[in-house]
């Protein structure tokens, strides 16, 4: 079970796409988007990652900052961010620890084959770091705009 509203957004420590380290905590006093999401350069990943791109300018205007995080490694990760210019950092949990940790890592089917995987799922984390909302089973297509109506930004 994912962590739920109300509790505190449990910290993590991660590289980003050129290797820096990013801690949650690093962004206490902002409010965070933090998505999870599968596989880098994927259709519904690309979807998924370019409405956030293309709603990046209210984001950005209002603090919001946002983090993207998949079992990919930092490299795929830049590839990936320069290829469809995302203007926001992507963390790589190659081990899975941080999916673990916010319970978005289990068993999942797909065309019939049995695998372990990310549940696509994002988390609304207040300026304090409690999590506002929590959004499961994330359709891609129009997923930023959900977000920003939760956020009350337009």
């Amino acid at each position: 079970m994912p962590v739920q509203a109300g509790e505190v957004a449990p910290d993590f420590s991660l590289m980003d796409e050129s290797g820096i380290n990013h801690s949650l905590s690093d962004y206490r006093g902002k409010p965070v988007v933090l998505y999870f999401y599968p596989k880098d350069d994927t259709p519904g990943c690309t979807a998924e990652a370019c409405s956030f791109r293309d709603g990046y300018g209210a984001y950005h205007r209002s603090g919001v900052v946002i983090l993207g995080v998949s079992p990919d490694s930092s490299k795929k990760h830049t590839k990936f961010r320069e290829k469809y210019s995302l203007p926001f950092t992507l963390l790589a949990d190659e081990e899975h620890k941080v999916c673990d940790l916010y319970g978005v890592w289990g068993r999942k089917k797909f065309m019939g084959r049995e695998y372990d995987g990310v549940f696509r799922t994002t988390f609304l984390i207040d300026p304090q770091g409690i999590v506002l909302k929590v959004f499961e089973n994330v359709k891609p297509d129009g997923h930023s705009d959900q977000v920003l109506q939760a956020l009350g930004i337009s």
